[in-house]
């Protein structure tokens, strides 16, 4: 009898010391929101001390716990700061300071020497007598011819299908074993001025070949990110035949001056507005964004846009003098990412 008695103490016991463990994070989470139930409101402590260390935390929920409210109160102290700038700067009217500008890697790209300056005299002159130079003095129209690599799949032929309904005056053929060696010179007797050849990888394109014709020069573009018409969200209707405007952004120094001036030669130079269509081509970071839009003014000061596609992005691999000769060609410029990508603030474009 005595042990069974012995028995149903050590059980209360053991319920009592549940009982205790089960309020301990009740009262420790009351004394958290400083209101615990006497009803006596604890002097708050201050959340995290200055040499408080969440790393040190051992437990994985109590430290993602912590980081979470940590990450709470740096939001609302930065937020506090915002409305505290955006008050002082409102009671100061127009004798408020300029706002900062952010530190951005863009802003903060290496000098170049290369940059182009629109008064330089040698940059007119090169400019004047260079391959485009008949194109800009509209001395001859564009006509494109558009293939592929040898025996395409269907991603890539439907790339250049749509290609060929952004750029007015271009014609799609399939290359049928043939050489671009070969290509080329069936290309100038047929009056074509450029020539540009889709390359494809495990049945997705990867790359892209300008050639300017008849004398060059010719460049090879990584392409990535590419998105059909139909894989392209919130998309407008299928582009109308008419001759869209192209915009070229940040093609500052003399080899963006070749590239960018290779893409405006593709485009005829009478835009058709009342289409409503633009082709940008826009340079971040020697990165090439291709994208088509067509446009609306909703009222003077408001443009509603609608991409139409394709789009992808280009990548400069190389810039060769000439037509297309990988053996013989000679090369003006080439990508060596150990030489040139030393700094992530250095760009060539």
């Amino acid at each position: 009898m005595a042990k069974a008695g012995d028995k149903s103490g050590s059980r209360g016991k053991k319920s009592l010391k549940r009982k205790a463990t089960a309020e301990e994070p009740q009262e420790a989470a009351a004394a958290e929101d400083g209101a615990p139930e006497s009803g006596v409101q604890l002097p708050k402590a201050a959340a995290f001390p200055p040499g408080f260390s969440i790393s040190e935390i051992k437990n994985k929920q109590r430290r993602h716990l912590m980081f979470t409210r940590w990450k709470q109160q740096q939001r609302k102290e930065k937020l506090a700061i915002k409305k505290k700038l955006k008050k002082e700067r409102e009671a100061l009217g127009d004798k408020a300071p300029p706002k900062p500008i952010p530190k951005t890697i863009d802003n903060q790209r290496v000098y170049d020497e290369t940059v182009v300056d629109p008064n330089d005299e040698e940059v007119a002159y090169d400019e004047a007598t260079d391959e485009f130079a008949s194109y800009f003095n509209r001395q001859t129209s564009p006509k494109i011819l558009i293939t592929t690599s040898d025996r395409p799949h269907g991603r890539t032929v439907r790339l250049c299908e749509q290609l060929s309904t952004v750029i007015p005056n271009s014609h799609v053929y399939y290359r049928r074993g043939l050489a671009l060696k070969k290509i080329i010179p069936q290309c100038i007797s047929r009056d074509f001025t450029d020539l540009i050849v889709i390359n494809e990888d495990r049945k997705t394109p990867n790359g892209l070949i300008l050639s300017h014709l008849p004398n060059g020069p010719t460049a090879h573009f990584k392409m990535s990110s590419v998105r059909l018409r139909k894989e392209i969200k919130r998309r407008g209707k299928d582009p109308t035949e008419h001759i869209p405007e192209i915009i070229l952004n940040n093609f500052t120094t003399r080899l963006g001056h070749s590239v960018g001036r290779m893409f405006a030669s593709l485009f005829p130079h009478n835009p058709q507005f009342i289409g409503r269509q633009v082709a940008t081509f826009h340079n971040q970071r020697d990165y090439i964004f291709f994208r088509f839009h067509r446009y609306i003014f909703k009222s003077e000061k408001k443009v509603g846009i609608q991409e139409l596609g394709p789009r992808f992005t280009l990548k400069l691999r190389s810039l060769q003098k000439g037509t297309f000769d990988s053996k013989y060609g000679e090369y003006e410029w080439v990508h060596k990412p150990r030489e040139m990508d030393t700094s992530r603030r250095k760009f060539h474009l």
